[in-house]
């Protein structure tokens, strides 16, 4: 028999992950964001750059209102969001395919440590300054042709992983 929302046996977590996502623009991106980040119990999501589209009309369909639980906030310049995240001493782990970056699993996911996850742009992926300050770069190991795969799909497998060592800690 399939389970309802009110008879599921998952136990609600909230670990110290703050995704952070650098120019993302697609609404059905920004939405789904919000939801696989409130499946995964994280804290935040800060959005890097100019005219990010919360509209939360569009934004509601693809978020089913997660947008409503998620703290969320908008920081327009790359400079500001690096000295924010240096600041709060955050492990930063970029998730993007690199010549130095490691697959998802041989990640470290610290004890007592914030973490911010880096996304990157539908487009150009993690921006050269955001990768400068990662403490890890990562990526997803894939076996097709394809060199990556929509942010959204390559921020829930980070997250499964992420959430799944947090856990175990």
């Amino acid at each position: 028999m399939q389970l309802t929302h009110e008879n599921t046996r998952f136990v609600k977590r909230k670990f110290p992950v703050t995704i952070v996502c650098d120019r993302i623009y697609f609404q059905q991106n920004i939405g789904s964001l919000f939801r696989i980040g409130e499946a995964f119990g994280i804290e935040k999501i800060i959005f890097i750059g100019k005219e990010i589209p919360l509209t939360p009309r569009k934004i509601n369909k693809t978020s089913r209102s997660t947008h409503l639980q998620i703290p969320h906030f908008i920081i327009e310049e790359t400079n500001d969001a690096i000295a924010l995240l240096l600041k709060d001493q955050y492990e930063i782990i970029a998730l993007e395919i690199t010549s130095t970056s490691v697959p998802i699993q041989k990640i470290t996911t610290p004890k007592d440590q914030k973490i911010a996850l880096l996304i990157g742009n539908e487009i150009d992926g993690v921006s050269e300054a955001l990768l400068a300050i990662a403490n890890q770069t990562t990526h997803i190991t894939m076996y097709g042709n394809n060199s990556s795969m929509n942010v959204v799909q390559a921020t829930s497998i980070a997250l499964y992983e992420i959430s799944n060592r947090l856990n175990e800690i």
